[in-house]
């Protein structure tokens, strides 16, 4: 059974309440729900992870080596300067999927680079939660 590992970065706890016109009124526990639900269709294992902090993102990411088939990473705002956490996933040759529940690249102009997606498999972007599912499907089918 594949192992698929999914890791929320900062703020994301605050889904729900932060920005509904941007993010959406749904909680972070609501996604994480329908992912599992999904995990279960696909018959693939999800571990799901949420860190305000850069170094416990990284922490994580060096701990899936050997143990995850593939890693769904919403970086949030560590998308844009966190060389860290791209080195990260690099050193760890796990395919990885980058998912942002807006559209970065309609919005302010900073969030429109990111250093993350260029070390992933692809990007999924402005689709809200369903990009965390089509993220899964993806995985699970490699």
């Amino acid at each position: 059974m594949k192992k698929i590992m999914v890791l929320h970065g900062p703020n994301l706890n605050l889904l729900g309440f932060r920005k509904p016109h941007i993010y959406g009124k749904e909680t972070l526990q609501d996604i994480n729900g329908e992912i599992l639900e999904k995990s279960s269709k696909l018959k693939v294992r999800v571990e799901i992870f949420q860190f305000n902090s850069e170094g416990q993102l990284i922490e994580q990411i060096h701990k899936a080596h050997n143990m995850y088939d593939g890693i769904i990473i919403n970086p949030a705002a560590f998308t844009h300067y966190s060389y860290a956490i791209r080195d990260a996933i690099e050193a760890i040759e796990i395919p990885t999927i980058e998912v942002h529940l807006s559209n970065i690249y309609n919005r302010e102009c900073f969030r429109a680079k990111s250093v993350i997606s260029p070390v992933c498999l692809g990007q999924i972007s402005g689709l809200g939660k369903e990009g965390y599912i089509l993220a899964l499907e993806k995985l699970a089918s490699l």
